[in-house]
């Protein structure tokens, strides 16, 4: 796999869509960090660690719904590993006029836009979450 990171986006959008109760992905630190955000935004209700049948940790995302409608509406990545993109604090875009968030990766680990430019930090824009 090239982009892990994709995938575990991927992985949540299908899952939210299809209405499933949790979804589950290969572990990692930045997966889970990633996780961690979206879960204190409101956009999952849980994390979990667990292991798969053949003995590798997994991360398990409790999925989310608002009126039987899925509290994430739409998650892209935005830098992919052919295309990386980098924005100072004060060129981040703004997603959906500020009802969505940013998710950049810094110098100080991963933080929502709103984060970035309160610290005063720039950063690789990995997705946007609406």
């Amino acid at each position: 796999m090239t982009d892990p990171v994709s995938d575990f986006l991927t992985r949540l959008r299908n899952a939210s869509k299809a209405g499933l109760a949790e979804c589950a992905s290969p572990h990692s630190k930045l997966k889970e960090s990633l996780a961690g955000i979206l879960k204190a935004e409101g956009y999952v209700s849980g994390l979990s660690d667990g292991v798969d049948e053949r003995g590798h940790k997994t991360l398990v995302v409790k999925m989310k719904y608002v009126d039987n409608a899925p509290a994430i509406t739409n998650l892209s990545r935005v830098s992919t590993p052919g295309r990386r993109l980098y924005f100072r604090y004060t060129e981040i875009p703004r997603v959906l006029n500020g009802l969505g968030i940013s998710i950049l990766s810094t110098s100080k680990g991963l933080l929502k836009d709103q984060d970035c430019r309160r610290q005063k930090l720039g950063g690789e824009l990995i997705c946007n979450v609406w």
